[in-house]
């Protein structure tokens, strides 16, 4: 470890040496001078006084650069039937008319814009043109509902809104405008504008007086310059998904921003000037802004923007976009893995394409269990990265740095904590626990450049919910151990462990052993209340395709298997065989949704839901407690 060491331990003791050094890769219109503003601590803010422009730095310096005909966006639709290439010439063109558009509808330096769109490339130029304008953009998953559309819309309180008439799914289109309308007669705040991409599969009515199409806006605008900005004014807002009441809006600033994921494309992802990037995810959530868009292109690859198949994908799509793009670097969710696994469970179909540009796999957004891991390495004979982090901190805060040094991987770990972070895994008291012990994980303050300065509009909000509760640390919110060698283990949110008879155990430790079974292809462990031991586990398996079993019969091994090996302070008793996981978009499941109907709540079907037929047909299921 002797690189990784060295990186990490210069970050821990000179940091602001570290991220000096890290904000020569940006291209800056005022250099930093003073590294770290801590006159507000808690509240943290890197590169004061200095200046630069997020989308210059994407797009114009690699133009400058030499590297204008190179291809910056790929954008791949099988739902439908279209491929477009995008240089880094005729994107920057692309965004530079499209900002002075927004220029023209009043859109200045400091504003917000909300950007309520598909994955097509008309979203990646609306961000970036909100980058070139020194505008704050905030996208909203395309299909969001109408409360939280609006709810969002009330928060940021844009100047415009972008909107795309439809997204398009396998079998079917979802009409956006509705949607759209519905939350702007909710909402209490309006926006001056909004402009509608019109998407040929389904266009929309626009409303006179309020609605200009993407085309009328764009006829007759002059291309804008970039206009610089300061390190520490916002350049996004992110919202949690699954938020209630008010939503937590994460603010990601320029300065930051721009330094942690240039450092994080070379040094974790180990990915350079005309490599070809691919994270399978969405714009609308975190992995889509750092990796779809903004690392990406701060670096100079190529980056591949998918419009999947929605609920039904063919379990060879990935391999091959991954081949016809001669990707080098992949990133995407275990439970993107798990689906092809179960539909796929020999591989076969990755024998079909040319993958020998593919270096790297990356996996994050969930836990990573052992098999999965293992089947992803044996099947594509590339390292397989699992890596940690959080919509708040924008970029991995656990992984196996590749750029740096090439460190062993251990099954069921995302590594080694990344130079910039200091983890802590602390008990009850606050004070750290020894190696192999369970406990609450913790960053210590200040978080490197890159993470969340705050919510948006909201300074005590970002106090009391992360760093309240152990001062001078964020609260992660997740569980976890170090062993003996400094990996950290994660086994979930902390609201995922269990107290059974006064044990506090992990779910994450018993979906680990369940997904161990042959027949498994992936699983959800959940604590439901009971009078007598306070919770029990219920245990949720999803059998591979292909796989028929007796109910009762695997019930009774995977009830055996959690004995052996957790042991029957466990008290796992019931395992249930179910067609499928409630998941959001993102690929995360819904356990604490299943949580309360197993406890009687009347849960509504969450906004961030991907198919609610899914949970409509679990719900009995989850009820019984036979």
């Amino acid at each position: 470890m002797g690189d990784y060491r060295r990186e990490y331990e210069r970050s821990r003791k000179d940091p602001e040496g570290f991220w000096r050094d890290a904000a020569t890769m940006i291209d800056w219109v005022t250099p930093p001078g003073r590294i770290l503003d801590d006159g507000n601590a808690p509240l943290y803010r890197w590169f004061p006084g200095a200046e630069l422009n997020t989308c210059h730095n994407a797009l114009d310096r690699h133009v400058e650069a030499g590297r204008g005909e190179q291809p910056a966006l790929v954008h791949d639709s099988p739902v439908t039937g279209v491929l477009t290439t995008y240089t880094y010439r005729g994107l920057r063109d692309e965004v530079a008319l499209f900002a002075g558009a927004l220029r023209r509808l009043g859109v200045a330096r400091g504003d917000r814009v909300v950007i309520y769109m598909a994955m097509i490339p008309e979203t990646v130029v609306a961000m970036l043109a909100c980058a070139r304008l020194g505008a704050v953009h905030s996208a909203v998953f395309g299909g969001f509902g109408a409360k939280e559309l609006a709810a969002r819309i009330d928060d940021a309180r844009p100047v415009v809104v972008l909107a795309a008439s439809c997204g398009v799914e396998a079998g079917r289109v979802v009409p956006y405008l509705p949607m759209l309308d519905a939350a702007l007669e909710t909402a209490t705040h309006r926006p001056h504008h909004c402009v509608i991409f019109q998407r040929p599969q389904h266009p929309g009515a626009l409303r006179p007086g309020r609605d200009i199409s993407w085309a009328a806006a764009l006829d007759g605008a002059e291309p804008a310059e970039c206009v610089p900005v300061a390190a520490t004014d916002p350049l996004y807002i992110l919202y949690t998904s699954g938020t209630t009441g008010k939503p937590k809006g994460v603010v990601r600033d320029n300065g930051g921003h721009a330094v942690a994921l240039r450092w994080s494309m070379a040094n974790i992802f180990d990915t350079r000037p005309g490599d070809v990037f691919w994270a399978a995810s969405d714009v609308g959530w975190v992995v889509g802004h750092s990796y779809i868009v903004y690392g990406p292109l701060l670096t100079g690859a190529t980056t591949i923007l998918y419009e999947e198949a929605g609920r039904h994908p063919d379990a060879g799509a990935f391999w091959r976009v991954a081949a016809q793009h001669r990707v080098t670097t992949m990133f995407t969710a275990p439970t993107a893995i798990r689906a092809i696994k179960k539909e796929d469970p020999s591989g076969r179909l990755a024998g079909l394409y040319d993958l020998g540009a593919l270096r790297l796999l990356f996996l994050a957004g969930e836990r990573l269990d052992p098999q999965t891991y293992t089947w992803a390495g044996d099947l594509l004979g590339v390292p397989v990265i699992d890596n940690w982090w959080q919509t708040e901190t924008g970029w991995p805060i656990v992984a196996s740095p590749r750029g740096i040094e090439v460190l062993p991987t251990k099954s069921g770990s995302p590594s080694l904590p990344v130079p910039g972070y200091r983890v802590r895994v602390v008990g009850p008291d606050g004070t750290d626990v020894e190696a192999g012990e369970d406990g609450t994980i913790l960053l210590e303050l200040p978080l490197p450049p890159g993470c969340l300065p705050t919510l948006w509009g909201d300074d005590d909000r970002y106090v009391r919910s992360y760093l309240s509760a152990y001062p001078g640390n964020y609260l992660t919110g997740d569980g976890g151990r170090f062993d003996e060698d400094g990996y950290l283990y994660v086994m979930g949110r902390t609201d995922d462990v269990i107290n059974v008879a006064g044990h506090r155990l992990s779910t994450g430790a018993m979906e680990e052993v369940l997904a161990g079974h042959p027949a498994v292809a992936e699983c959800a462990v959940i604590g439901v209340s009971d009078p007598l031991k306070g919770q029990l586990p219920r245990g949720f398996v999803v059998l591979k395709s292909g796989v028929e079993a007796d109910p009762i019969g695997l019930e009774e091994e995977l009830v055996a298997m959690v004995r052996a090996q957790i042991g029957p302070v466990a008290s796992l008793r019931r395992v249930d065989v179910v067609g499928a996981l409630p998941k959001t978009r993102s690929g995360k499941i819904l356990r604490r949704t299943m949580r309360g109907i197993a406890d009687g709540a009347d849960e509504p079907v969450p906004s961030t839901i991907e198919d609610a037929g899914v949970l409509d047909r679990l719900r009995p299921v989850l009820r019984n407690h036979r």
